[in-house]
């Protein structure tokens, strides 16, 4: 069992000393499911090498330099990052939803020279393409793996032919990254924003997945289990949890690229014995309400995280309900790599994120940067090996954020008196409501409450009077009067919380994770 934070940083240099341990290990065991296939460990490690060989020998690639990775949840998406791994590359991770407009920023932010993307995404690319910094472009079709089928890409470059091209190069050179090098840029939401790109080494990493695996080998034998993963690799949480830290424990990930289509999601789970999945409080609730959810084999589920969003009772009651398994709710940020707390299995308490993971430090400040006794409400700062190194090139944004080695992450909340933390909100959602502070989750917690509001955002909306009042903007399940929902709210809130304005909507704008977007509610105010 996995006992110390160090665990790994302390074994190996690199996080592709910790993959060629996980090949080795379980070189038989099944490692990534996708589209009906599962690959094992060997099949991934022999196309990650020769894709390494083909980034090294082909495409002129050294350590240090930058491939950006464009893919939904395919097995391509492990092969790629391993390759890039092995190859001493750096991975800026990239949303497939992107527009051309914030590929380009990330593309020639991050001045990456190779770009492996999905063949659907190539219309987007081409828009921009005379614009960028990109020098080579790997083409990928979804059913690649699948079919085996090698393609003519013209300028462009073929995913099965460059792993077939890649078996006859010379084998790839040792990474000699160390411990403190960059392994990822990893760009934030851009919430507040141009989007920044969090520097993240091979420490941070590996930390995070020691610290992670220190957690869910507690609760798990991991190897030969199966792990589902709805959320987006490209997404932080994600790309270590599934792609490093269950690598590193031998368990199976069962990749889902499209968590959208509920129906092809249930149907994908009907034919595995899942013991993990993790998922948000959106995707629960979607998950629970599709009539063939509740009929699924649930007896070998023991561990469901929740993070990146507000997980509300209502998603926490309905899950355990159906499925017999608790949600364990945790709290990160892309520059943390991204876990901080967790709920310990089977002491969750709901509305909390949980106690810090090991080795890691939470501390409450106020304004001026000072701490703040415990159980009072400010911005919450962390300190631990886990912290990003920088902001890509924004020395000065760099330094505002991390003082002291802590690092501000903008989310306001508390540390209760048993340690666990509570994420009051995020600081810049906060509403100001003729003085008094109204923090949305609160209000959303309520709204969600009621039997016929499948979700809610709450903004705050300009008033002449008050400064701001509360804006709900939610959906239902059937027609809703405002006035019942106002009466309702009155009933647990005091009156300055109670939402003024109530907006209908068949379903709220959410990111390609799932989260609500308060800002796009905002903006179309």
């Amino acid at each position: 069992m996995i006992n110390d934070a160090c665990y790994y940083q302390n074994k190996f240099n690199n996080v592709a000393q910790l993959l060629e341990d996980g090949f080795s290990c379980f070189s038989e065991k099944p490692a990534f499911h996708s589209l009906g296939q599962s690959l094992s460990f060997a099949e991934i490690e022999q196309k990650s090498r020769y894709l390494a060989q083909w980034f090294q020998h082909q495409c002129g690639l050294k350590a240090g330099d930058r491939i950006a990775i464009q893919l939904p949840n395919l097995t391509q998406y492990p092969i790629v990052t391993y390759a890039a791994f092995r190859a001493g590359l750096v991975i800026v991770n990239t949303n497939p939803l992107y527009t051309s407009r914030e590929m380009k920023h990330q593309f020639n932010d991050s001045g990456a020279r190779v770009l492996v993307i999905l063949e659907d995404l190539m219309p987007k690319y081409q828009a921009i393409k005379d614009e960028l910094c990109i020098e080579k472009v790997l083409i990928t079709a979804a059913p690649d793996l699948l079919t085996g089928k090698q393609q003519d890409r013209g300028d462009y470059f073929d995913f099965n032919s460059v792993i077939n091209e890649g078996s006859h190069l010379p084998p790839v050179s040792k990474n000699d990254a160390q411990i403190n090098d960059i392994a990822v840029i990893q760009y934030t939401g851009g919430t507040t924003g141009i989007s920044k790109g969090a520097c993240l080494t091979h420490r941070n990493l590996m930390a995070n997945a020691s610290q992670m695996n220190i957690r869910i080998s507690q609760k798990t034998e991991s190897e030969g289990e199966n792990f589902v993963c709805p959320l987006p690799l490209y997404h932080i949480y994600a790309f270590t949890v599934n792609l490093i830290s269950l690598f590193s424990l031998g368990v199976q990930n069962i990749l889902i690229p499209n968590p959208r289509d509920i129906d092809g999601f249930v149907q994908t789970l009907k034919d595995v014995r899942f013991s993990g999945f993790s998922g948000i409080n959106t995707l629960f609730m979607g998950l629970c309400q599709h009539p063939e959810f509740p009929s699924l084999d649930f007896s070998q589920l023991k561990i469901t995280f929740s993070g990146g969003s507000m997980l509300t009772s209502k998603a926490y009651n309905t899950w355990f309900e159906i499925t017999g398994c608790t949600i364990t709710e945790g709290w990160g940020l892309s520059e943390t790599s991204p876990v901080i707390t967790l709920n310990e299995f089977n002491k969750e308490q709901v509305g909390c994120v949980g106690t810090p993971l090991h080795a890691t430090e939470v501390q409450v400040w106020d304004i001026n940067n000072q701490p703040l006794a415990q159980g009072q409400i400010g911005e919450l700062v962390v300190k631990g090996p886990q912290v990003m190194l920088e902001y890509w090139q924004r020395p000065d944004e760099t330094a505002n954020s991390i003082i002291n080695g802590f690092f501000k992450t903008g989310d306001v909340g508390l540390i209760k008196d048993d340690g666990h933390i509570q994420i009051v909100d995020r600081l810049k959602d906060m509403i100001i409501v003729s003085g008094f502070n109204v923090y949305p989750n609160e209000v959303e917690d309520i709204l969600c409450s009621h039997q016929h509001i499948t979700e809610a955002a709450v903004v705050g909306d300009h008033d002449e009077k008050a400064g701001e009042i509360v804006h709900a903007h939610i959906a239902t399940l059937e027609p809703l009067d405002e006035g019942d929902i106002i009466h309702f709210c009155r009933q647990h809130l005091t009156n300055y919380k109670v939402p003024k304005r109530i907006t209908f909507h068949q379903q709220l704008p959410k990111s390609a994770v799932g989260k609500v977007l308060r800002r796009e509610l905002r903006n179309t105010q």
